[in-house]
C-alpha cells in the first residue's frame, strides 16, 4: 500500500485532497513541513502531497522550501482542491473571545474576520489536532475553530458558520521519488539558488523563454532568507526532456546567470490549470497547414482536436455532432460556401469561428445558415504556418452580438500567446485588409508582370536600387516564391478591400498623367498633402522602422 504524508489532521482539506488523488493509500498526518520533509528523506513515506498555493493567499513560500532542499523527490502530479471552511464551537451559543487555526487558514479567512470579529483574538497553531483536544479538555466555549466541516464535526464540533471564506481553492504538489514521464500537455517548475545582483537578470532569465516561444503559467521571485538574494521560481509549459525547453534552461545557466548548477527541475507533471474550461473540444473543416498548426497548438493546450475535409473518413457533418466549437479553415473563395453547406448541423450551445480573410460576405453567410443560438466570431491571423508562435503577431477579430463565451475563451488563447489582437467591424476589416493585403499583393503581381514585359534580368536589379526600392522588390520575391493559390485568393477577395485597389489604380493614372505633364509644383502639393493626411508622429515612427530596415538591408547588399 502507498503511503501518503500529510500536513493535517483526518478530515481537514488537506486530507480530502490526498484521499481523492488516491483512495487507497494509507495517509500519514504531519504537524508541520519540517515534519513532513523528514518523513520523506527517510523512506517513511512513499509520496508527501504540499500545498504550494492558493487563490485567497498566493504561494505556500514553505512548501518551495521543502522542495528546495529535498534530494530524492520530483513534483509528478498536482491536485486543486476546493476549500470549504467553516466555523465551529463547542456548543455554538457562547460569545467568542479567541479563533483559532492553521496560519494557512486565518490567512484565507482575513476578509470574514475582520468583517464579523474585527476585535477578536485570532490564535495559529501548527498542531490542529491538540488544540482541538485541548479545547474539548478545558470546555473552551468562547474559542472558535475554522477548518473543514468534515474535521470540526468529528471532533464533535458544532457548525456555526459555513462558507466563511468563498472562491477558495487550493493547489497541491504531489511529490513523488521518480519522475513523471510527458504526457505531450506537460508543466515545469523551475527553482533558482539564490542570484548575485546583476541589472536584467530577471528579464533575461524570462526572454530566454519567450524568446523560444515557452509560456510562462507561473513567476515568482523572493529574497532568500539568509542571503537576501534573489530567488525566481519559474512554472513554464512543457516537460523537461523537451528539447526546446532544454535549450531555455541551458541559455539561462551559461549566458544569463552564467552559473554552473544555479537551476534546480522540481518536475515535471500533466499540466493544471484553475480556471474553468467550457471548450472539450475543437473540430476543423479543413486540413490544411494552418488547420494542423492550430490543432497542434490547442492540443497543446489540453483541447482534443478533430480534423475534418475531403481527404479524411470522418466527415465534417459528423465532427460537428462531436465538438463544442466548429472552426472552418478552408481557402478564402470556399468560405463561404462551406458555411452555406455545414451550418445547419451546428446546433444551439455550440460556436462557430471562422478562420478567413474576408469578413462581410463570410459572415452574413453564417448568420443566414446558422441558428440564433450558434455563437459566431470571425478571426483573421495575419501568419502563415510556417510561424513559430503567434507572439507579437497581428490577429484580427470580429466578434458579432452571437460571439459569447466559447468565442471569448479562443480569443483568450490567442491573448495567451502573445498575439496582437485587434478587433473590428466587418466592414473595418475587408477596407484595411485592402490595405495591408489585397494592394500590396496585386502591386507585387503587377511589378513582376512589369519586369517580364520590359525584358529586365533579375541580376541587374541590386545594383540599381536604392535600399528604399528594395522593400518592393522583396515584397514581390516572396509572394512569388510562396504558393501562388494563396495570394490569387487574397487578390480575389470581396468586400471593401475592393475599394482601395480601385481607388489606387485610379490615383496612379492621376499622379502619371502629372508626371508626364511635368507638373512638378502640383506633385509637390499632393505630396505634402498626403503628408499632412498621414500625420507627423505616423511618418515619425515608419522612418524610424525604415531607418532599422535599412540597417539590415545594408548589411545584406554588402554580404
Amino acid at each position: 500500500m502507498t503511503t501518503i504524508g500529510i500536513i493535517g489532521p483526518q478530515g481537514s482539506n488537506t486530507w480530502q485532497a490526498a484521499s481523492a488523488y488516491n483512495p487507497d493509500a494509507q495517509l500519514l498526518s504531519f504537524p508541520h513541513h519540517t515534519a513532513l520533509a523528514r518523513a520523506f528523506a527517510d523512506s517513511r513515506v512513499a509520496m508527501m502531497i504540499l500545498p504550494v498555493y492558493n487563490t485567497r493567499m498566493g504561494g505556500v513560500l514553505k512548501s518551495f522550501q521543502v522542495m528546495e532542499r529535498m534530494k530524492n523527490g520530483h513534483w509528478i502530479d498536482n491536485i486543486v482542491q476546493p476549500i470549504h471552511l467553516s466555523l465551529g464551537t463547542l456548543n455554538g451559543s457562547d460569545r467568542l473571545k479567541v479563533i483559532l487555526g492553521t496560519i494557512q487558514v486565518i490567512h484565507q479567512c482575513e476578509d470574514f474576520l475582520t468583517d464579523t470579529y474585527p476585535d477578536i483574538s485570532l490564535l495559529t497553531v501548527t498542531n490542529l489536532d491538540q488544540a482541538l483536544e485541548d479545547i474539548k479538555a478545558n470546555n473552551r466555549l468562547d474559542y472558535g475553530v475554522i477548518e473543514a466541516e468534515e474535521l470540526l464535526k468529528g471532533h464533535g464540533l458544532t457548525i456555526r458558520e459555513r462558507e466563511i471564506a468563498p472562491h477558495n481553492k487550493t493547489r497541491y504538489a504531489v511529490i513523488g521519488r521518480t519522475p513523471h514521464p510527458a504526457t505531450g500537455y506537460d508543466a515545469t517548475s523551475i527553482l533558482t539558488v539564490p542570484l548575485k545582483d546583476r541589472v536584467g537578470m530577471l528579464f533575461d532569465t524570462l526572454g530566454a523563454f519567450t524568446q523560444r516561444g515557452i509560456n510562462i503559467l507561473d513567476m515568482r521571485a523572493e529574497s532568500d532568507a539568509k542571503t537576501q538574494e534573489l530567488q525566481i521560481f519559474i512554472e513554464a509549459e512543457g516537460h523537461f526532456q523537451d528539447q526546446i525547453l532544454k535549450e531555455a534552461l541551458a541559455s539561462i545557466e551559461h549566458h544569463v546567470v552564467q552559473e554552473h548548477d544555479c537551476l534546480k527541475v522540481l518536475g515535471s507533471y500533466p499540466r493544471v490549470d484553475m480556471r474553468i474550461k467550457r471548450i472539450k473540444t475543437f473540430g476543423f473543416i479543413g486540413t490544411g497547414d494552418m488547420s494542423t498548426w492550430f490543432a497542434r497548438k490547442l492540443e497543446n493546450e489540453g483541447y482534443h482536436t478533430l480534423l475534418s475535409g475531403r481527404s479524411t473518413k470522418l466527415r465534417p457533418e459528423e465532427m460537428i455532432g462531436q465538438v463544442d466549437v466548429v472552426m472552418v479553415c478552408v481557402p478564402i473563395s470556399h468560405t463561404s460556401a462551406t458555411v452555406a453547406q455545414y451550418g445547419k448541423h451546428l446546433r444551439d450551445g455550440q460556436a462557430l469561428i471562422l478562420l478567413a480573410g474576408e469578413a462581410e460576405d463570410t459572415l452574413n453567410t453564417a448568420m443566414t445558415h446558422t441558428s440564433e443560438g450558434v455563437e459566431l466570431m470571425l478571426v483573421h491571423n495575419l501568419w502563415g504556418p510556417a510561424a513559430l508562435t503567434m507572439k507579437d503577431k497581428n490577429a484580427s477579430v470580429v466578434r458579432t452580438p452571437r460571439s459569447g463565451a466559447l468565442c471569448s475563451e479562443f480569443e483568450a488563447f490567442l491573448y495567451k500567446h502573445g498575439a496582437a489582437i485587434h478587433h473590428d467591424s466587418p466592414q473595418k476589416h475587408d477596407l484595411l485588409m485592402g490595405v495591408g493585403q489585397k494592394l500590396p499583393t496585386t502591386i507585387s503581381v503587377a511589378l513582376a508582370m512589369a519586369l517580364a514585359d520590359n525584358g529586365i534580368q533579375m541580376t541587374d536589379i541590386p545594383s540599381h536600387a536604392t535600399l528604399t526600392s528594395l522593400y518592393s522588390i522583396l515584397a514581390m520575391a516572396r509572394v512569388h516564391n510562396q504558393n501562388p493559390r494563396t495570394y490569387a485568393e487574397i487578390m480575389s477577395t470581396k468586400g471593401e478591400g475592393r475599394k482601395i485597389v480601385r481607388s489606387f489604380a485610379e490615383n496612379v493614372l492621376k499622379i502619371m498623367e502629372m508626371a508626364e505633364k511635368e507638373e512638378i509644383n502640383a506633385l509637390c502639393a499632393q505630396i505634402d498633402k498626403s503628408s499632412t493626411y498621414l500625420t507627423k508622429d505616423f511618418l515619425d515612427a515608419s522612418m524610424k522602422q525604415s531607418l532599422a530596415v535599412d540597417k539590415v538591408l545594408g548589411k545584406m547588399v554588402k554580404s
